[in-house]
């Protein structure tokens, strides 16, 4: 990390960040992504090094409803998205254009879910284990963006669907229905989709693109397995069943399909057995 990375984040009106839930929410204001990512990596190492407190008596903090993006991309519903370019460079690079969006959106999602839950009743390992993945959505989006400069791209060029965040602010109101939706249904679809991309990008001579893409999957299991770990934690603190619950709170909360094919090797390492998601995919979501 460079002495510029280390300096003091800075959040609203210039006040330094002193506890996790400020820079939770500094992270996600942030409109600059080179600046997100490098308070996201800050805080990381300020937290694991105990520099921050919690801050979950702070009466005052909230987060914001969306979080600070640039000017682009332009941001469209999933229905009006163009159809995506599939071969050769332009499909390469729309395709990582589309993941960074996603490793994006997890960045931001993650520490919404730290900052809008940091008064939660729950054990320090709680934070411990999201502050890790934030660490982490923020090197992935950063490798992404990288990646696409390197192939004469980046990001912003295309535009990007705007329906990820809706999960954030679905659930904002519910720890239990974001653990259930953000690591539990969308990380977990990643397990499901990343393992073909990497081989269409290693048979097109993308070795680079395709080893991020493995980096990304190797993180994405541990990101399902805290989520699996906190949703029973969660369960079992409110007694009750965790598989019925997943199911109420899926269909509750979360507006597209869970349907196959599902990589249930890797689900079921990091803890998601097929009770969780199988029964949601027969049944469908209808609301």
């Amino acid at each position: 990390m460079t002495a510029s990375e280390d300096a003091r984040p800075r959040v609203e009106a210039g006040e330094g960040a002193d506890s996790l839930a400020a820079a939770a929410r500094a992270i996600v204001e942030n409109p600059d992504l080179a600046a997100k990512v490098r308070l996201a990596k800050w805080t990381a190492k300020a937290w694991f090094g105990g520099r921050l407190s919690l801050g979950a008596q702070s009466s005052t903090l909230t987060m914001p409803d969306r979080p600070g993006r640039p000017e682009r991309p332009v941001l469209l519903p999933p229905r009006e998205m163009p159809r995506r370019t599939t071969g050769g460079l332009r499909g390469r690079i729309a395709l990582l254009h589309a993941l960074a969006h996603i490793e994006l959106n997890a960045v931001d999602m993650t520490w919404d879910l730290i900052g809008r839950f940091v008064r939660a009743p729950v054990p320090r390992s709680f934070f411990d284990d999201w502050v890790q993945v934030g660490l982490e959505e923020a090197k992935h989006f950063e490798l992404l963006a990288k990646r696409l400069v390197a192939l004469g791209s980046s990001y912003g060029e295309h535009p990007a669907h705007d329906g990820l965040w809706q999960a954030a602010q679905a659930t904002k109101g519910d720890l239990l229905a974001r653990v259930a939706v953000v690591p539990l249904v969308l990380e977990a679809r990643g397990l499901d989709v990343t393992p073909a991309m990497q081989v269409q990008l290693r048979a097109a001579g993308d070795e680079p693109s395709a080893d991020i893409l493995a980096i990304i999957y190797r993180d994405e299991k541990r990101h399902v397995a805290f989520g699996a770990k906190w949703f029973r934690y969660l369960c079992a603190r409110e007694q009750r069943p965790p598989e019925p619950t997943f199911h109420a709170l899926v269909r509750t909360y979360f507006r597209g399909p869970i349907k196959p094919p599902f990589n249930d090797k890797a689900r079921s390492e990091a803890g998601l057995t097929p009770g969780f998601y199988k029964p949601l995919s027969a049944m469908g979501l209808g609301r």
